[in-house]
């Protein structure tokens, strides 16, 4: 083969290339493009006035907009009587978000020319910023307490998914009218079985507040995951019961919804969602039996439940009761991250 033969094919491999990134460019490009377009046939969203307060004593629920269109990630809200309404976003993005006693924390992205950074927003009622902190990954969790008061939030620091075993956590509680941060629960002295347990592969996720001193997690740890209560005023953690991830507490303070891993499951789909009795220690599955990795919502009645979904637009939102019978039913398409105000 001829040395200009050689180049030729070179020039000629190197064009086909060319063409190839173009398109993936181009390709990416539109699919951004689309996300950014309404789509037929999915939600009415439009821009309002989005407070963490009830409107006129009307319950409400908001929640993170997943529809395509101007509106994706924005916080939303919608009647909680008609959630299949038309509704109103708000500006703010957040990836992650909890409300309660009129306080917000919104997990946000930060959008870089070279990589994102994460952060954690302290909204006030009208959404207005009060401070915000630097996250050391992606945020997975956020939860306020009752009144307020506390916020938490969980991050993954490495990995992106509970399913697996190779990932690292890390999970703050910021105290909001004093502004003191604890950042990482794993410098809690931990009572496993009564005794004080060190181990080096600890992680916590998935704080669930009972009032402004004590919370419900999960702690991981030699393979298994335990379902932990916390005291912020001793810092302490004590062991509960084992394989319990996510925990969310009713209304009442009475029970505990969360997922537990079944054996025969798919490794990356191994969990069921159940209700525990706080007061006699009884479990109950409940009637949705697809595996949900999500902090479950409780409704403010207490009999229902409400969590995330994969859907058409990236997420749906579902419900079943709280007692184990009924069936699962859609709620809302295209929503993540849900909190009932009012």
């Amino acid at each position: 083969m001829t040395t200009r033969n050689r180049v030729l094919i070179l020039l000629t491999a190197l064009a086909v290339l060319a063409a190839v990134a173009t398109a993936s460019v181009l390709h990416a490009a539109d699919q951004a493009a689309r996300k950014d377009r309404p789509q037929a046939g999915g939600p009415a969203v439009a821009a309002g006035t989005v407070a963490l307060t009830p409107g006129s004593g009307e319950r409400k629920l908001v929640f993170r907009n997943m529809a395509w269109g101007p509106h994706r990630d924005e916080l939303a809200t919608v009647p909680a009587t008609t959630p299949g309404g038309r509704r109103t976003a708000s500006g703010v993005k957040c990836l992650r978000f909890s409300t309660a006693g009129g306080t917000g924390i919104c997990l946000q992205a930060v959008r870089g020319a070279v990589q994102d950074t994460y952060r954690a927003v302290v909204l006030d009622a009208r959404l207005h910023e009060l401070r915000h902190y630097a996250l050391a990954g992606i945020p997975t969790r956020a939860r306020v307490s009752p009144d307020g008061r506390m916020v938490a939030w969980t991050v993954f620091v490495s990995g992106d998914s509970y399913a697996g075993t190779n990932f690292s956590t890390r999970t703050s509680i910021l105290d909001t009218r004093t502004w003191r941060l604890q950042p990482n629960l794993e410098s809690f002295r931990i009572l496993k079985q009564g005794r004080t347990y060190h181990a080096s592969d600890t992680n916590f996720w998935g704080v669930t507040f009972a009032d402004d001193t004590h919370f419900y997690a999960t702690l991981a740890t030699g393979g298994s995951t335990y379902l932990v209560r916390g005291d912020t005023a001793t810092h302490t953690v004590r062991t509960l019961r084992s394989n319990v991830e996510c925990p969310s507490l009713s209304p009442a303070g009475d029970r505990l919804v969360f997922k537990k891993r079944v054996q025969g499951r798919s490794p990356d789909a191994p969990w069921r969602l159940y209700v525990l009795d706080l007061h006699t220690m009884r479990e109950t599955p409940l009637a949705e039996t697809r595996s949900v990795d999500d902090q479950v919502v409780w409704q403010p009645d207490g009999r229902t439940v409400v969590y995330a979904l994969p859907g058409d637009y990236g997420a749906d939102l579902w419900t079943v009761p709280a007692d184990g019978t009924g069936t699962a039913r859609r709620l809302m398409t295209a929503a993540l991250a849900p909190a009932y105000v009012g």
